[in-house]
């Protein structure tokens, strides 16, 4: 730019301003080139007191490709008032930042205004025009465009096959492409991403398969590009042993090769080997990371979750709201408020604005964390609400034990105008569950299918068995059970279960074992709950009984793992844990403080039924 610079000054000196071939390719460089300076090309072009045809056209350009499309459009509207007739240079830049921007009626107006100037039908307008109207997702359009075209060129099948890749058409991206072959016209690096995207979106690996063999058979050239495209498809359609094949034949492996290589390993659940291949990455990019950590998340190595987003914030990688929304989830999961709110902190210094999903997130992470109050301060405030925000609230007022308030609030959904689905029924009718709204809870189960015509899941049906056994209603919870459509699963039978328990309802009790033995023979948790119900009825023997059951079928108890947090660090631990580096100190501490207890006075059994007050003390 310095040259340009120290040529603008000659110009000046020389008296040529008046030079409109010279100051035009002054503008040209400045607005095109990637070594120019768009600004600086808008400065010399207002220094001009009747810029020509191609000023604007090279101005236009530049916009279209730039950061403020809009602009692109008002020098259109300048060079129009001007009466200067745009051309086949003018129009198909003006057509991409109306793409920019969604712009339809723009392009509309624009593609007129071409029809009335004799360009419209000129190939290079009509793919712009495809598009335009891509991007703003009217497909039959695109095609009405794209069948009145009579010359097409390889742009005007990418540009058709890519709109239909995008809206995830495979059956019309792939007709075309048949067509597009039956003409002896031969895709290049474009047509073959369009496919394997497509491809990849519908899980179509079959026909991903085809166009992989194609390639092999025509000898086609392809590029690192549709090498990744390629990846990226066996990956999401599940073939990992083609994905890595794939991978390793591919001699100059970028972040996007990596990256698919980490997703392919955690959709297969092999959380270990998409760590190490991620921390063989030379490179790593935000989307990498988010790949990392949202397959801890998915598998429930939440701790691991957070581990790694403070090892990515430490490479002082920006994480982006894909980022965040994965780290509240975690921090929901194991309960970590403070990781949490440290979260929101950032989102608010940062000046961020949270979209809805963001805000969802927020939600979810504050009521499992126990901050009701503030996941719904969070709610209140939110400008616009989708159907996901109500039906987290509404969950989130169940999970706390307010019924009446999770009622009132899907009143008021209703007078919103947002249509309830299934996870809005499942949280209600837990909520009524909760807080023993029985007659609701009929009610709601009733209108759900036959107003909302949201149909009753299984899942409805073990909210409402819940319902009926928490309350003592065990009979009414066994005719709903056998009048079920679908054939009762575990959790069915579960929440029956833990419903005789608390009733005392051993008869019940020995007709469930029946079914759960069918369901679910291994569950250790069935196996337990049994045992319990009849220890506490002091039914030795069925107790014996049970706990034979479990030693014959070789059935172990799952050892429950507990978190606790401090300062701001979350650990986890289960019984006789002995992983925590200073395991002998605390056991040592404990067996102490143990045999102070006996030493005044303090029997096992008092120990086992102790409490403690608010200052710490112990006491029965």
């Amino acid at each position: 730019m310095n040259q340009i610079k120290q040529v603008q000054a000659q110009i000046i000196i020389q008296g040529l301003t008046n030079q409109t071939l010279t100051l035009g390719k002054l503008i040209g460089f400045c607005a095109v080139s990637d070594a120019g300076n768009l600004e600086y090309a808008q400065l010399v072009f207002d220094q001009i007191k009747l810029p020509n045809k191609f000023m604007y056209n090279s101005l236009i350009r530049g916009y279209s490709s730039s950061n403020n499309p809009v602009k692109a459009v008002l020098l259109y509207r300048e060079m129009v008032n001007t009466r200067l007739s745009p051309n086949e240079f003018t129009l198909p830049f003006v057509l991409k930042a109306c793409a920019c921007q969604s712009s339809y009626w723009v392009a509309v107006l624009v593609h007129s205004h071409g029809v009335k100037l004799g360009i419209g039908s000129l190939v290079c307008v009509q793919n712009a025009l495809i598009n335009v109207y891509v991007v703003c997702r009217l497909l039959s359009n695109a095609r009405k465009v794209f069948d009145e075209i009579s010359d097409r060129t390889l742009v005007s099948w990418n540009s058709m096959i890519g709109g239909y890749s995008k809206m995830g058409c495979c059956k019309e991206a792939f007709l075309l492409f048949k067509e597009m072959r039956e003409l002896g016209l031969e895709p290049d690096e474009f047509s073959l991403v369009s496919l394997f995207s497509v491809c990849s979106q519908s899980c179509e690996l079959n026909l991903g398969r085809s166009v992989h063999l194609y390639m092999e058979v025509t000898g086609v050239q392809i590029d690192l590009i549709v090498r990744n495209a390629l990846l990226d498809m066996y990956a999401k359609c599940g073939d990992l042993g083609s994905a890595q094949i794939i991978f390793g034949r591919i001699p100059n492996k970028n972040v996007v090769s990596w990256t698919s290589m980490v997703s392919a390993y955690a959709k297969h659940q092999l959380v270990e080997y998409a760590r190490e291949t991620f921390d063989q990455m030379p490179v790593k990019n935000v989307i990498s990371w988010n790949s990392m950590i949202s397959c801890y998340v998915r598998e429930g190595h939440c701790k691991e979750a957070i581990d790694l987003f403070h090892k990515m914030c430490e490479t002082r990688v920006v994480p982006d709201e894909a980022t965040l929304v994965s780290v509240l989830s975690a921090c929901s999961h194991v309960g970590d408020l403070v990781m949490g709110k440290k979260v929101h902190k950032y989102i608010c210094k940062n000046d961020i604005i949270p979209s809805v999903t963001l805000c969802n997130a927020l939600i979810d992470m504050y009521a499992k964390c126990g901050s009701l109050g503030i996941a719904m301060d969070i709610f209140n405030k939110m400008p616009e609400n989708n159907l996901v925000s109500w039906n987290v609230v509404i969950a989130a007022l169940a999970m706390h034990g307010c019924g009446l308030k999770a009622v009132k609030l899907f009143e008021k959904m209703q007078a919103c105008r947002i249509w309830p689905d299934e996870l809005t029924f499942m949280g209600l009718l837990s909520a009524c569950s909760h807080s023993g709204l029985v007659d609701e809870g009929r009610y709601y189960f009733k209108i759900m299918e036959s107003f909302f015509g949201v149909s009753h899941e299984i899942e409805h049906f073990a909210c409402m068995v819940d319902l009926f056994g928490r309350w003592g209603l065990l009979e009414e919870a066994v005719r709903l059970i056998a009048d079920m459509p679908m054939k009762p699963d575990v959790v069915v039978w579960g929440a029956l279960l833990g419903a005789c328990r608390i009733h005392g309802n051993v008869e019940i009790g020995k007709l469930i074992l029946k079914q759960l033995l069918e369901l679910e023979p291994n569950s250790s948790g069935l196996y337990v709950l049994l045992s319990n119900l009849f220890c506490e009825s002091q039914r030795w023997q069925d107790v014996k009984n049970i706990r034979k059951l479990m030693n014959d079928g070789g059935i172990i108890k799952c050892r429950a793992i507990s978190f606790i947090e401090i300062e701001g660090r979350v650990y986890e631990f289960m019984v006789d844990e002995k992983r925590h580096e200073i395991s002998c100190s605390i056991y040592t501490i404990l067996d102490q403080l143990t045999d102070h207890l006996r030493s005044v006075g303090y029997s096992c059994n008092h120990l086992a039924a102790a409490s403690f007050d608010d200052r710490g003390n112990i006491e029965l």
